[in-house]
Formats: structure tokens, C-alpha cells, sequence
């Protein structure tokens, strides 16, 4: 029988990896001419809080500001991944 630790442990785990689609379909959606509509924005909604803590230290501190790719998104794509991967160890 599973513990409640466990339960909370997996629920966790899921919205993470939620989260990660949703960071991916925003990049991939991101190759595309697409004007705002509901389901971008929602995109934006829930990624953006994920990644512009990391942005704004990379502003503060002054890493990657001229670069053309966003090095934020992918740095709290893979801090998202390893949170994952440890909690479901």
C-alpha cells in the first residue's frame, strides 16, 4: 500500500512532467508564425513562472544577454528534468 509521501511523491512528479510538455510544445510552437491565441497564452501562463526566475539571475549576473537562443528556457527545462528524475527515484 502505497504512503502518502509516495502518493504526493508521484502527483508531483506528474505536474512536472506536465510542465515539460508544455515548455516543449511552447518551443516547438515557438518555430512558427503564429499570432497569440488561447492555447499559446495559456502556454505562456504556465511556463513563463518556471522560467523567469532563471532569466532574471542570468540578467542580474550578465550571462548569455546577446545570444539568439534563450539559454533560461533551456536551463529550467533540465532543472525541471533532474527535480523529476530525483523525486521519482
Amino acid at each position: 500500500m502505497p504512503t502518502v509521501l509516495t502518493v504526493v511523491t508521484d502527483i508531483v512528479v506528474l505536474l512536472l512532467l506536465g510542465i515539460q510538455i508544455a515548455m516543449m510544445l511552447r518551443a516547438i510552437l515557438s518555430w512558427f508564425p503564429i499570432d497569440s491565441n488561447k492555447f499559446v497564452d495559456f502556454l505562456y501562463a504556465i511556463t513563463e513562472p518556471f522560467i523567469v526566475p532563471i532569466r532574471l539571475l542570468f540578467e542580474k549576473l550578465g550571462w548569455f544577454q546577446n545570444l539568439p537562443i534563450d539559454i533560461s528556457f533551456m536551463v529550467s527545462y533540465l532543472l525541471l528534468s533532474l527535480l523529476s528524475f530525483v523525486l521519482a527515484m
